[in-house]
């Protein structure tokens, strides 16, 4: 769909708006993007990113453009209206499905839901169906979700690690030979070279990514991305600061987790019990 713009030729799509807004003003005081960054303390890249609409920042850095530029609320009030903008959340998917292609390394903490990466056709089609997927529509997800699982096949393939909390594998599905299937398959894929599989056991208690899952993309440039994503929507996070801010929560969550051999005990010990419970 073509971006709708109104009489004053500004764009009406909520990101672009804002990302067109940013670039004026900033244009209107004859600043370089570099000279930018060196007044307000931000790296010089991420309003680059802003004003082409491939990010929209965080509220400190929109609050600190507000006071820069004497604009008081109104970029924060744009930059409210590009978060909650629901036709964004495809294009930013399909951003990091581009992204995650190209990856050398995913590092990767689930909550509550295994990663598609490493789902069966069974546990994809009951997780997806819970979300209301139907029929036709239903059967092309679930194989769209088993193709995903050529990431990890094949040779030079991307280095991957997860680590899963002690509730995904408490989560069965309802058919019980499903549910065997699913956890057979994770400690086939726990087995693979360029796979590393933790646990986050209960005892390991509250840390810093008890309510989301995060995808850690490392890109052939040496950059790092994040994508995090709850029951509803997801976040592709470019910016240094807050990604690293991850990373250090993801490295509190792997210090707790038990180590590759004692967590596939642990898968091990819960197919016993599947296949033990009537």
């Amino acid at each position: 769909m073509p971006t709708r713009r109104a009489v004053t030729g500004r764009s009406r799509e909520p990101r672009a708006r804002f990302a067109e807004e940013l670039r004026l003003l900033r244009t209107a005081r004859g600043h370089s993007l570099r000279q930018l960054g060196d007044r307000l303390g931000w790296d010089w890249s991420l309003f680059g990113k802003m004003e082409k609409g491939e990010t929209v920042g965080g509220p400190e850095v929109v609050q600190a453009l507000d006071t820069h530029y004497g604009t008081p609320g109104l970029l924060l009030a744009l930059w409210e209206l590009a978060v909650s903008d629901k036709t964004q959340f495809k294009e930013r998917y399909r951003r990091y499905m581009a992204l995650e292609a190209e990856a050398v390394s995913m590092w990767h903490f689930a909550v509550s839901v295994l990663p598609g990466l490493l789902q069966t056709p069974g546990y994809a089609r009951e997780i997806l169906a819970s979300g209301g997927l139907r029929g036709e529509a239903l059967d092309q997800q679930v194989e769209a979700r088993m193709g995903r699982r050529e990431l990890l096949a094949g040779e030079d393939v991307p280095q991957f690690r997860t680590i899963l909390s002690e509730a995904v594998l408490r989560t069965p599905l309802r058919d019980g030979r499903e549910w065997e299937a699913q956890l057979e398959y994770l400690l086939e894929v726990g087995e693979r070279e360029d796979v590393t599989l933790q646990v986050a056991p209960f005892s390991a208690g509250l840390h810093g990514l008890t309510n989301a899952d995060v995808m850690f993309l490392r890109l052939p440039d040496g950059r790092t991305v994040a994508y995090a994503e709850n029951g509803y929507r997801g976040e592709l996070i470019e910016e240094s600061v807050p990604v690293e801010r991850l990373q250090r929560a993801y490295d509190s969550v792997r210090d707790l987790a038990l180590s590759p051999a004692e967590s596939r005990k642990f898968i091990l010990r819960i197919l016993e019990e599947a296949r033990a419970s009537p």
